[in-house]
């Protein structure tokens, strides 16, 4: 994969950066700053080089069309605090406004574009929009740099054309991530656990498939949970259910048996009459969960086997929340298995989405986990063996 090293002396280009900056927003209030954080080695590396630096990114999912809400101003400021400059800030992507401020740009300085999909370009399934949009980009830049490690699994304009357009390489994060999920998945030091949850199965079809020929043991919690607890005939109440992928799950639980993979499925919840942070929650075994509660966590045994399980690990790939870490109520699993990561001795990957989240909300250092990924379905389609086209299009060969 090409990397910074092959654009060569870049003093006074202007290098477009496809970043991802998608931050979750209270109003203009940036809840959440990681994403940016991420961008800071790639953006820092390129200043020091005295290049012109434009970032690209969308936030959001605007429909193709400008929107207040999905502005990416609150972020400018941000980032200009964290880079300890003044970023200048196009209220337009390929307009009059992006053209002024990047002709004003000088060596070592940063400009942010407006939000990429307010242009129906960046998105269009057409392949000929999204080339002429691509084409408006490039006229801005001089090399190209692919840092937004969340978005290299879609073909969009700013991830796919644009690098066919111009001299392009990977940013730092976009090297890290591929680096350490192929680690994960190509090179793991055993025993390799994965621990998986969040709502649907279907969701986490492919990651299983491929995990189950690869990993010693999967721990599997969160909601999709109890569509296996209900594969092995036990009631569930109304808990989420994914009833279409009920004889899939039996497969996978017969294919973990005969391939001596061990699948370690809760046994006990969290369970509670309704969705929601102040319902009353209480603690029952996996196999008598009542007919009229739901399951919102994994329960305290099986946090603590789940740590027990990943306490001799030597590497760990963890994508997906135990339980509803949003309320308080019932993020003990969650905390559990996060604890249980940092003070493994092993190599430890968080996979992104809402498990890199729950890391932050809940107050964990990023230091004390190898890697904590940027992009959630991008790390598990790579984690799946899918190719990536932000990716493939960095593989090839130079220009």
């Amino acid at each position: 994969m090409k990397t910074l090293e092959s654009l060569g002396d870049l003093r006074g280009k202007r290098v477009i950066v496809r970043a991802d900056l998608n931050v979750p927003l209270d109003g203009e209030t940036i809840t959440d700053d990681g994403r940016i954080r991420a961008a800071l080695p790639t953006l820092t590396r390129l200043v020091d080089a005295g290049a012109r630096v434009v970032v690209v990114s969308h936030l959001g999912r605007p429909k193709g069309a400008p929107e207040d809400r999905y502005s990416l101003r609150p972020v400018v400021a941000r980032l200009g605090e964290l880079l300890g400059q003044e970023v200048a800030f196009a209220n337009d992507t390929v307009g009059e406004s992006a053209r002024e401020v990047v002709s004003a740009l000088e060596d070592g300085r940063v400009a942010v574009l407006e939000n990429l999909r307010f242009n129906a370009g960046e998105t269009a399934k057409d392949e000929s929009e999204r080339t002429a949009f691509a084409r408006e980009l490039a006229e801005l830049g001089d090399a190209f740099v692919s840092d937004g490690f969340g978005v290299v699994h879609r073909k969009q304009a700013s991830v796919y054309e644009l690098a066919q357009l111009l001299p392009a390489a990977a940013g730092e994060l976009v090297g890290r991530e591929v680096e350490a999920l192929r680690k994960v998945t190509d090179t793991p030091e055993r025993p390799f656990v994965v621990i998986l949850g969040g709502s649907k199965v279907s969701d986490k079809l492919g990651v299983i498939d491929t995990l189950l020929t690869k990993a010693d043991r999967i721990l599997i919690g969160g909601g999709m949970a109890f569509t296996f607890l209900k594969a092995k005939g036990w009631e569930i109440g109304t808990s989420l259910l994914d009833g279409d992928q009920l004889e899939t799950v039996r497969g996978y639980i017969a294919q973990a048996e005969s391939a001596g993979v061990e699948l370690v499925l809760p046994v006990d919840a969290v369970v509670a009459p309704a969705f929601a942070a102040d319902s009353p929650a209480t603690t029952v075994a996996a196999d008598a969960m009542p007919v009229d509660q739901m399951g919102l966590d994994i329960g305290p045994e099986s946090a603590k086997l789940f740590a027990e399980k990943i306490a001799d690990a030597a590497t760990v790939f963890w994508n997906g929340p135990m339980g509803v870490f949003e309320f308080e109520a019932f993020a003990g699993g969650t905390r559990a298995v996060a604890e249980a990561l940092a003070e493994a001795p092993g190599y430890t990957v968080v996979g992104g989405g809402d498990s890199a989240a729950a890391v932050r909300t809940l107050g964990f250092e990023e230091s004390k986990f190898s890697h904590i990924s940027t992009g959630g379905g991008a790390s598990l389609e790579l984690i799946e063996g899918k190719a990536l086209p932000g990716i493939t299009i960095l593989e090839e060969d130079d220009k």
